[in-house]
């Protein structure tokens, strides 16, 4: 397995990309393949000692903006480290890609270039979600696909379902489809017709889930279009750093609060680590042919380092090979 990191792309790279990549390359004693300029990789790797045999530069002139427009990325931007590090999987299935950059060019080069597994109508994004379980619960789409048909977001829990079902350790994901009420009649045409196909899926569907029991559903996997995800997981994040600040601005006001803050410290700690994306690295890019791992865009180098572990993961399991067979059984 090789395992290529987009160095270039993110609000920290390359330093703290660089730094991430060190880590785990020496941690999971793997040799990982950085791509982007040489020599600021060359710059950023000078600050971490010894990395020979651990870590090989791959050079790439260009640079994938937010700003671009990603179907013009893939023919304009021929040698940005997103779109080289895309080639590279294409001429080998079992390598990986880890990448912060644009999630729109990201999304249109793995639709382009790499091609959806055979029978995926269309790709989706997953991310992690704290929970109220023993692990986290999968969100997705998140963005991918705005607007949606019934069948894509079947495929999707499909999809899902494999990957927690390899990477979570979970025998049996319920599945629950987000909406604005329980009942199986709730909703607009859209998620009547989805409850319908994934209650004769033969997935473990458990219904309808409102969005004040993301957190506490019992489900493991959580199905929407990309638009609702994608306000969703922004909205989660948004919330998140506000309450965090708050309890921050809170525990720090005068010398009571903040004693009573030292005391607490750890179970504030602990706490925080339950809605941090760092702790889950990113989201892997579900129905493409090749492993594409979506870091956060802000990522720096712990969350890095998990997204690397977690594409690693990702193909020591063979999701896209189950994933393949799986709709193959279904169809």
């Amino acid at each position: 397995m090789k395992i290529y990191v987009d160095a270039m792309g993110g609000d920290h790279a390359p330093a703290e990309i660089v730094k991430g990549a060190v880590l785990a390359a020496r941690d999971f004693d793997r040799k990982i393949h950085l791509i982007g300029n040489q020599e600021l990789l060359e710059q950023e790797l000078v600050k971490h000692g010894s990395v020979e045999g651990l870590i090989e530069i791959v050079h790439a002139s260009e640079v994938v903006k937010n700003e671009d427009e990603p179907a013009r990325v893939i023919r304009q931007k021929k040698d940005s480290s997103m779109v080289v590090g895309m080639r590279l999987l294409k001429e080998e299935p079992d390598a990986i890609l880890v990448s912060a950059g644009s999630t729109g060019a990201l999304l249109a080069g793995g639709t382009l270039l790499l091609g959806r597994i055979k029978g995926i109508q269309r790709p989706a994004l997953t991310v992690a979600l704290p929970s109220g379980k023993a692990t986290p619960t999968l969100l997705l789409d998140v963005g991918a696909n705005a607007d949606c048909k019934a069948s894509y977001l079947v495929q999707f829990a499909m999809m899902a379902s494999v990957y927690a079902q390899n990477i979570l350790d979970i025998p049996d994901p319920k599945v629950g489809l987000i909406n604005i009420g329980t009942e199986a009649n709730k909703g607009n045409e859209l998620y009547k017709e989805t409850y319908a196909l994934l209650e004769t899926s033969g997935l473990h569907f458990i219904g309808n889930v409102e969005s004040r029991d993301l957190v506490t559903s019992e489900a493991d996997i959580l199905v929407c279009d990309g638009f609702t995800g994608n306000i969703i997981l922004k909205l989660t994040e948004g919330l998140s750093g506000y309450i965090m600040g708050a309890l921050k601005t809170a525990m720090t006001e005068n010398l009571r609060s903040t004693m009573g803050a030292m005391l607490l410290k750890p179970a504030l700690k602990k706490f925080k680590t339950k809605f941090d994306y760092k702790e889950y690295g990113g989201a892997p890019l579900l129905g493409i042919k090749s492993g594409i791992i979506k870091a956060h865009g802000s990522s720096d180098a712990k969350a890095f380092y998990n997204a690397i572990r977690q594409g690693i993961v990702f193909q020591e399991k063979k999701v896209l090979e189950k994933i393949s067979n799986k709709i193959v059984e279904i169809q």
